[in-house]
């Protein structure tokens, strides 16, 4: 049997120059192949990320008798273009799919007939079987994960697609803006367990044991010793913050343990944070958590309530004042200050002018950030994205399925609006409202409108 894994995403990223995000690496992807190695299955791979266009795939998938791929809503039209090449070429091949969107829009995946089995929910106890004997297993299976990530294996990052580009230092990860190259990217966590209507996250995986600190810490240390030095990390979790029973030991472990106490990137909420400001002080002080990601989403309760965000603008205010206080120390002792990375989410359906207006200037309160700005996109699996799909109100559909920033992603939706409140056009409205101090910062955000 000769099978090929296919990592999936935008075409040319591992080959002309393209944004930092659009290169990370695919964890899931990583620890399945390193389970099949364990077992002593071998899988070819290739990624769509190193080609310039589809024609260039059918060589690559010419000879195989197994594709299997990890699909995300996002990836879902690069799995259906691939799915169908490759059954032009190996004809008697078989798909193999899995991931987020095949749990999550279940009726999308069943309706393509190239997709052959489609393995729903966590893949590590179930991927071995199935990819020995895929013809054993009905067309639909649904998979039952681990109980806790400390049950994994050390992911094999070699077994990760290599770019071969000059200023990507595989197997580790380029730096992206948030701390020095090369960054070690890792998973501590699995599933955010607040209910976000926006999200689709807690339909895919039920939540699961956490990484011991001393895994993750063994684990940095590891990659930092094969193929560092390493520059910084990036704990990609949902939701780094919580569990303080665990984040106390990782206060206590991480400086002493760790090779190095390296920068990192991690996500709170601003409720917890509210909940437990002595806890993220110390972190954010002594561990050198330096890049603070939050989902404020919204200055306005109204909206946060439409979200079903379970913060209020006081939670972020609470936030955002405590690291401004906390950076001007910092800074005060003559250190780099840490910075919020936030996540701010616009043309959320039954959001009005003034709810916009609040989310500015909030924005605009904090002394040092990364705006990350996002039109609201409707993905199958999140309540909200279901609503809208159901109501003929998404402008999103299988064929297009994507991340794009500038697209319109809801119908009703005043675009203009919020593209003019970028540029800055509405500084006037957003400042009446604000102190004097505050009306100095730039209201032009137009830059930091990322993919969705």
């Amino acid at each position: 049997m000769k099978r090929l894994w296919l990592d999936l995403g935008d075409l040319g990223v591992f080959v002309r120059p393209a944004g930092p995000h659009d290169r990370w690496q695919d964890h899931g992807l990583g620890l399945l192949r390193t389970i099949l190695r364990d077992s002593g299955i071998q899988t070819d791979l290739f990624s769509t990320r190193s080609i310039r266009n589809w024609k260039e795939l059918a060589p690559r998938m010419a000879g195989y008798d197994t594709l299997v791929m990890n699909v995300r809503s996002y990836t879902y039209p690069f799995a259906l273009q691939a799915a169908r090449i490759f059954k032009k070429v190996n004809p008697k091949g078989l798909v193999l799919v899995g991931g987020m969107h095949a749990t999550v829009a279940p009726d999308e995946m069943q309706a393509i007939p190239e997709f052959d089995r489609i393995c729903q929910g966590p893949g590590e106890k179930i991927i071995v079987d199935l990819i020995k004997d895929p013809l054993a297993f009905p067309r639909v299976i649904q998979a039952t994960g681990a109980k806790t990530m400390a049950d994994w294996p050390m992911m094999d990052r070699t077994l990760w697609p290599n770019p071969h580009l000059d200023d990507f230092p595989w197997p580790l990860e380029p730096e992206c803006g948030w701390g020095p190259g090369p960054v070690a990217t890792i998973i501590t966590s699995r599933v955010c367990p607040w209910q976000c209507v926006f999200c689709n996250e807690s339909s895919y995986i039920p939540n699961m044991g956490r990484k011991s600190v001393d895994q993750v810490i063994d684990e940095l240390n590891y990659l930092d010793d094969q193929f560092g030095p390493l520059g910084s990390v990036v704990i990609h979790d949902s939701m780094f913050f919580q569990q303080p029973t665990w984040l106390r030991e990782w206060l206590d472990k991480y400086p002493r343990q760790a090779h190095k106490k390296w920068p990192y990137w991690a996500a709170a909420r601003s409720d917890t944070v509210r909940q437990w400001p002595e806890l993220f002080e110390a972190l954010v002080r002594e561990t050198n958590w330096n890049i603070i990601s939050i989902g404020f989403e919204s200055g306005s309760d109204r909206v946060l309530n439409i979200l079903n965000k379970e913060c209020t603008a006081e939670d972020n205010y609470f936030a955002i004042d405590l690291l401004n206080r906390i950076g001007d120390d910092i800074h005060a002792r003559g250190y780099f200050p840490p910075k919020f990375w936030a996540n701010i989410m616009l043309g959320i359906p039954g959001e009005t002018h003034e709810d916009a207006f609040d989310t500015i200037r909030m924005l605009k309160r904090m002394k040092r950030v990364l705006p990350s700005i996002s039109y609201y996109a409707p993905y199958p699996g999140s309540a909200l994205g279901f609503q809208l799909i159901a109501e003929g109100k998404s402008r999103m559909t299988k064929e297009n399925y994507h991340r794009f920033p500038n697209d319109e992603k809801v119908k009703g939706i005043d675009y203009k609006f919020y593209n003019q409140l970028l540029k800055g056009k509405f500084d006037r409205e957003v400042n009446a409202k604000l102190p004097t101090f505050m009306r100095e910062k730039t209201g032009v955000y137009e830059d930091s409108l990322i993919k969705a």
